[in-house]
């Protein structure tokens, strides 16, 4: 698994459409409020042309992406926070992700109702951000009322995170996303566990016309500035021309994005910017007759990466033998680099780089 999306948005701002087209899942798609109750999920390989590379020098029998699965979530109203529309099945599954791609409609068409009767990106951004704020303080509030029980029954382990969660109410009712707000050690910790909305990474996608998809018009630029501001990203996507492209073969695919001068698709962006968002890289194992892709946070040590493939090549760990990409670009197999002293012996301490392609050595 590489990584879990939720996509969440206003009803009718493109959501289910631009999950469809990112994963050829076959979501409902209609023209009504909660036409998605419970959440759609789809699975996606992670497009690597390095994996491809690899693969075309090695010819392995078996070649695996890596994935990452998007989470539909039902369109979200104001009041949710107060159990409006699906506000609290909605929340829920929020929690459950890795990152939130909020769907932004920037696009005007009279065929598409919006749930306010017109179209306001700052408005609809504020809408979400609200309700989201509001169920962490509610969280908040019930964890405070447990520690303050359990400080006045005697039991001062709980004491210490009284601070943390005034520190964290606080904030939110300055209406600061969790996620911009920073603790250290214990209190870090605390904020953890409590698996808050606004601690969710988010990478806002401005769905536009296909006339404005290389511009940078009024609504864009409203929905830049707040992402700017919250230190989020931002990708423009024009969910009707990502289902036409999601029906097209690879090489015709191609071809099309070249004609509307665009390098690459909707989901390619999107996968991109969520790796960086979450600071995840890639490294490659080549055991038996599989090439495969794995998806790990920047800065994991290689025991924690081995046990990614399995628990006991954590415990049994004795080193990591390391091929960068780079270097092997200049062989013709694994070999061969062996010969030429590419592959380098690393230990328990050693931190895995995008691109490494590894064999872990280790004690059953």
């Amino acid at each position: 698994m590489g990584f879990r999306c939720g996509i969440i948005g206003l009803p009718n701002v493109g959501k289910s459409t631009i999950f469809n087209a990112l994963t050829a899942a076959g979501a409902e798609v209609a023209n009504y409020p909660f036409c998605t109750i419970d959440p759609n999920i789809g699975m996606v390989a992670v497009p690597d042309p390095r994996l491809e590379i690899i693969a075309a020098t090695l010819h392995p029998p078996k070649k695996t992406y890596t994935s990452m699965e998007f989470l539909d979530i039902a369109g979200l109203v104001k009041g949710a926070s107060r159990g409006e529309g699906l506000g609290n099945k909605f929340l829920g599954h929020i929690r459950e992700v890795d990152a939130v791609v909020h769907i932004v409609r920037c696009f005007d068409n009279p065929d598409v109702v919006h749930v306010d009767g017109m179209v306001d990106p700052v408005r609809d951004i504020e809408i979400i951000n609200t309700e989201l704020m509001l169920a962490d303080l509610e969280t908040i509030e019930k964890r405070l009322s447990v520690i303050e029980k359990k400080t006045k029954a005697g039991d001062k382990s709980a004491a210490h995170e009284i601070d943390s969660m005034r520190v964290l109410q606080n904030a939110l009712g300055r209406g600061i996303p969790c996620r911009n707000f920073s603790l250290e050690g214990e209190k870090s910790a605390a904020l953890k566990d409590l698996h808050l909305l606004t601690a969710k990474k988010v990478l806002y996608v401005a769905n536009v016309s296909e006339a404005v998809l290389k511009g940078d018009q009024g609504y864009i630029r409203e929905v830049k500035a707040i992402a700017e501001k919250e230190g989020s990203s931002v990708i423009t996507i024009c969910g009707d021309l990502e289902a036409e492209i999601a029906e097209l073969a690879a090489d015709e695919r191609i071809v099309f994005l070249a004609e509307l001068g665009l390098q690459e698709s909707g989901l390619e962006q999107l996968i991109r910017e969520g790796y960086k968002l979450l600071g995840l890289i890639t490294f490659y194992t080549t055991v038996g007759p599989e090439l495969r892709a794995w998806t790990i946070p920047e800065g994991t040590r290689a025991p924690m990466a081995a046990a990614k493939i399995h628990s006991d090549m954590e415990r049994g760990f004795i080193r990591a033998e390391i091929l960068h990409y780079g270097d092997f670009l200049a062989v013709d197999s694994i070999a061969h680099a062996r010969e030429r002293g590419l592959i380098r012996s690393e230990g328990k301490d050693y931190q895995l780089r995008d691109g490494d392609i590894v064999l872990f050595r280790f004690n059953v």
